[in-house]
């Protein structure tokens, strides 16, 4: 029999009913534990100090005067865990009453974090790394791993627009550092960079660390100017027996603001023909998603392996019709270990398959503007199309036409760590991960939309790409009385491969095969060539080879030193520059030695400077390349010229940071400034000189700088209520350094859409990044035509930006694209066993220019709809773009809130752990922003071979109005441990 998703569904779901129900009889009274924790040294309380039930999670903390409270099983064990201080177990044995004093641990017991390559005590670091692990999370249903941080890291950006199940996050480390289209940060995944996150799930992920600065990220060279993310998935651990955990949610989500328009009843009053009918187009297209997920996880151990195995299945719904996706996912980790405990193997393996419906988000556009009085279909069961420019019927977009999809990921890896000596231990980690897709679409031989002027029209497209990674390094740590010393040398080397095949073609019997039917076309049968589409790309073998040697000398705990050297060859590059060295170094003071007096745990002071590269994502740019077409009997046309001297980007950043923690009160400061050079842009040449007219070249640069702040408090009672407050806060200004304007951009690009068309966005050296320009509105003529305003005195208004624009012009600044500050603001509250958490994020200072009022506020009324907002001007007949569209979109929303509920089990019980979790994801906004999602729009979402200049990542700030509308989830969980 072959199992599906259905089958695996019913499985989990029949485990976690059995073992729900079976849970009943594990319930129990417990007892109360009370004590003061103090400190051994001087007898001082300890607030914030972690109490946890061993084998549970059931746990409290200190209060201010280091009280506790706690309801356990006569017999259990408690953990005490507090930051500097030596983790201690105490048994309860009926006890009521038990006082504690921890010792203060040495620099060997403080937190690790993950530097790449490593580990290093938060005493000892350096950098600026920021670690969070799965306490901290968002809450809610979240299938992108990215969503689980957006918020909760300073410096570390996370937007999506909308809830579009198969849209990734946009992620940025300290803003632009890059005019690469995929700006984003290196992905390292249980030790392997470049993974990708297409093939974990959230429930797999143990925690993160967020290698920001220079100095942390020269470690991994050409690839670390976007700033890392190192994620360490859940693994196999040693010393406990087999457990099982299991987890099912379900989750409803419905859109969380419609845009307002004309009701049919407004649109014929306001002079509209009655077409007889009253359509809600925003409720006709959308619906309540339903999704749900099922985790089972099982581990276990023997006296030298280990293992840990989940499948996780979900089938989420998008608020759109027919969007969403099916998907299976199982990862298995495996642990062994030989001779002593000096031969150690860990071995991952992950397979994720994903079935899509991608819908179309495009019918969302004209939902806003298709006329309210039309009927959705006739009497006869045909949709209602009137022939109408840029204008169709959003019901029939999503019913007449498919748009599929399939998705395999495959990642394995395999890391062997051997101690050769006491202090020195070699490592071997290869790894391999593969991803093919699947994208097909068929419109209707009826769908005015795209098919009718083609008989019906088939696209399908295919992609492979590959992966290979083979690293091996040293690494020595060795203790010499008041010195410590850790180095770590190695090599390094991946690479990766890319190919596709497309497809389109026309005219066909029937709609019966959908996309399948390409075979059938009459294109092919009529000889019609020229409306047929065939594209296929395939890659070279694009590598890095690198060497890396870092080292870290540490002082008696006074100071600490941190230096690296990272050479890479990547052959993306110019056959003349295609290496590169990247340093760092960096110190980090215990001013508490000599500030013994002051009343804290720790004060450290940080300051690091490193070099870092970045490569093109896309291959070829070094080398000429061409097109082909067989049109006019096969041309040949050069599209780009060679450039052999064509170099990695590179960034110095000096960082400085502050680190402080007080017994329940922590904060983390960090001050950068960074210059990116060498940015690679393709920029106009003599075709006199060369082969074409087009090449790459490094020519622009970026300079940025800003502060990072994120502090957290403890609040606790004798009472059993804890409240923990955290707070982090960011701000970032990049300016263009160096950029080359070419003629036909003349310093301003992007494109608003629909009437009043224009290009918004000026690209000025010396300028922030994402400036929106444009004219200033004024007024209403007589005759329904905006006024807008000589800006520059000269007599002349000069507000057409359709073609180069002349540094006269009467445009001026209106805004920016680029949020100026950040903040997320988590609250987690404790009473016994209940927990609630509520999180806030904030975003401030950037602006959006509103497409949908821009082209559907004024004009056109009988054709289209309009929206209403309370920023229309009275008797403006016509638009043009102008400071009256462009809005500010500062937002402050309860981003999700949660309350848990762990039910108290018996210690002796089989049954470890039960929670009940019900979380609902955004909850309010506040803004002022009239348009649906006040989120910053950080990538050109619409791109036009006329308008376009340079990537999109210097075109932000556009709110385009076919953008996916955003969602509100709620959600119901259970989960269960044995």
């Amino acid at each position: 029999m072959k199992l599906t998703t259905n089958h695996f569904k019913a499985l989990a779901q029949t485990l976690i009913l059995f073992l729900t129900l079976a849970s009943v009889s594990a319930l129990a009274q417990n007892i109360t534990v009370t004590g003061t924790v103090t400190s051994e040294d001087d007898g001082s309380a300890l607030p914030g100090v972690n109490i946890i039930e061993k084998g549970t999670t059931n746990g409290t903390v200190s209060d201010i005067d280091g009280n506790y409270s706690i309801n356990v099983a006569p017999d259990a064990v408690l953990i005490l865990i507090f930051l500097g201080y030596e983790t201690i177990e105490i048994k309860v044995n009926g006890k009521t009453v038990i006082d504690v004093k921890l010792e203060a641990a040495v620099s060997e017991h403080w937190p690790l974090v993950n530097t790449g390559y490593g580990f290093i005590t938060l005493v000892e670091s350096s950098y600026s790394n920021t670690r969070l692990t799965s306490s901290s999370y968002n809450q809610g249903y979240i299938y992108d791993p990215s969503e689980l941080w957006q918020a909760r890291v300073a410096g570390l950006s996370i937007y999506k627009r909308g809830d579009n199940p198969h849209e990734e996050s946009v992620m940025r480390i300290r803003g632009l550092t890059t005019f690469d289209e995929e700006a984003a940060p290196l992905i390292v995944i249980d030790g392997v960079p470049m993974a990708t996150m297409h093939n974990l799930d959230p429930q797999d992920i143990e925690s993160i660390n967020v290698l920001k600065d220079g100095s942390a990220a020269a470690i991994y060279g050409m690839r670390g100017s976007q700033g890392v993310i190192i994620i360490t998935t859940k693994q196999a651990t040693y010393g406990r027996k087999i457990s099982v955990l299991a987890s099912s949610e379900v989750a409803a989500s419905v859109i969380a603001k419609k845009q307002p328009v004309m009701t049919a009843n407004e649109h014929i009053a306001a002079g509209a023909n009655d077409l007889g009918s009253s359509t809600d187009w925003q409720d006709e297209i959308t619906r309540t998603g339903i999704s749900t997920g099922h985790h089972v996880t099982i581990s276990g151990v023997s006296e030298t392996s280990s293992f840990r195995a989940s499948t996780h299945i979900r089938q989420v719904e998008g608020i759109l019709l027919n969007s969403g996706f099916d998907q299976i996912n199982t990862r298995v980790n495996l642990k062994h270990r030989a001779i002593d405990d000096r031969l150690r193997f860990d071995f991952n393996i992950a397979v994720t398959n994903r079935k899509s419906n991608f819908s179309f988000p495009d019918a969302f556009r004209f939902a806003n503007v298709f006329s309210p009085s039309a009927p959705v279909t006739f009497p006869s069961g045909d949709y209602y199309q009137p022939i109408l420019f840029d204008n169709f019927n959003p019901v029939a977009i999503l019913k007449q036409n498919v748009n599929l999809g399939r998705r395999r990921n495959t990642n394995y890896g395999a890391k062997i760590d051997f101690d050769i000596l006491d202090g020195l231990t070699a490592t071997v980690n290869v790894a391999q991960q593969f991803e093919s897709n699947f994208n097909g679409k068929y419109y209707s031989r009826n769908s005015l939309y795209e098919g009718y002027n083609r008989g019906g029209l088939a696209q399908r497209y295919t992609d492979d790409q590959s992966f290979t990674l083979a690293e091996s390094y040293l690494t020595y740590d060795k203790h010499f009385n008041n010195l410590k010393l850790n180095m770590v040398a190695g090599y390094s080397y991946q690479e990766d491969r890319f190919e596709s095949f497309g497809a389109e073609l026309g005219d066909f019997p029937s709609d019966e095969l959908g996309y399948n039917a390409i075979g059938y076309s009459a294109d092919i049968l009529a000889g019609e060539e020229y409306l047929i589409d065939i594209s296929s790309t395939t890659s070279p073998v694009n590598t890095i080879k690198g060497a890396f040697l870092r080292t870290t000398v540490s002082l008696d705990d006074i100071a600490t030193f941190n230096v690296s050297l990272r050479g890479d060859q990547s052959n993306k590059l110019g056959e003349n520059k295609q290496s590169g060295l990247f340093p760092s170094a960096g110190i980090n003071l215990n001013l508490l030695h000599y500030l013994k007096s002051l009343n804290l745990s720790l004060l450290n002071m940080r300051l690091g400077y490193g070099v870092t590269g970045s490569i093109p994502s896309q291959y070829g740019l070094a080398k000429q390349r061409f097109d082909y077409s067989f049109q006019n009997g096969g041309t040949v046309r050069m599209v780009h010229d060679a450039n052999p001297d064509l170099k990695w980007e590179q960034k110095k950043e000096l960082n400085l940071g502050i680190d402080l923690n007080a017994g329940s009160f922590s904060a983390i400061l960090d001050l950068y400034q960074r210059t990116t050079s060498d940015i690679i842009q393709s920029v106009r040449i003599d075709p006199d000189d060369f082969f074409s007219d087009d090449r790459y070249d490094n020519i622009g640069g970026l300079k940025g700088r800003g502060l990072e702040l994120m502090l957290s408090y403890y609040i606790g009672s004798s009472y059993d209520i804890s409240w923990q407050p955290s707070l982090v806060i960011s701000t970032n200004r990049t300016l263009l350094d160096a950029y080359k304007v070419t003629e036909e951009v003349g310093g301003y690009t992007g494109e608003t859409g629909g009437a009043g068309n224009s290009r918004p966005i000026r690209i000025a050296v010396g300028e922030k990044v994402g400036e929106i320009w444009g004219p200033v509105f004024e007024g209403v003529n007589t005759d329904g035509s905006p006024i807008l305003k000589d800006v520059n005195g000269d007599g002349q208004l000069m507000t057409d930006n359709g073609s180069a624009l002349l540094p006269d012009t009467d445009f001026t600044t209106l805004g920016n694209g680029i949020p100026s500050w950040e903040l997320g603001w988590s609250n987690q509250l404790k009473y016994r066993n209940w927990e609630i958490n509520m999180f806030f994020k904030g975003v401030f200072g950037h602006s959006l220019v509103n497409s949908l009022r821009l082209g559907h506020e004024a004009g056109a009324l009988n054709s289209y709809n309009s929206v209403i907002t309370d920023k229309a001007v009275d008797g403006l007949a016509w638009t043009q773009y102008s400071s009256l569209y462009v809005e500010k979109a500062n937002f402050f929303q309860l981003d999700n809130i949660s309350l848990v509920y762990a039910l108290p089990i018996k210690t002796d019980s089989w049954l470890r752990s039960l929670k009940i979790r019900c979380t609902i994801q955004n909850v309010f906004t506040i803004t002022d922003y009239t348009g649906v999602n006040p989120e910053p729009n950080l990538v050109r979402g619409l791109a036009s071979a006329l308008y376009s200049a340079g990537p999109d990542v210097l075109t932000p700030g556009i709110d385009h109005n076919s953008s996916y509308a955003p969602a509100r989830t709620f959600m119901f969980g259970l989960s269960l441990g044995l």
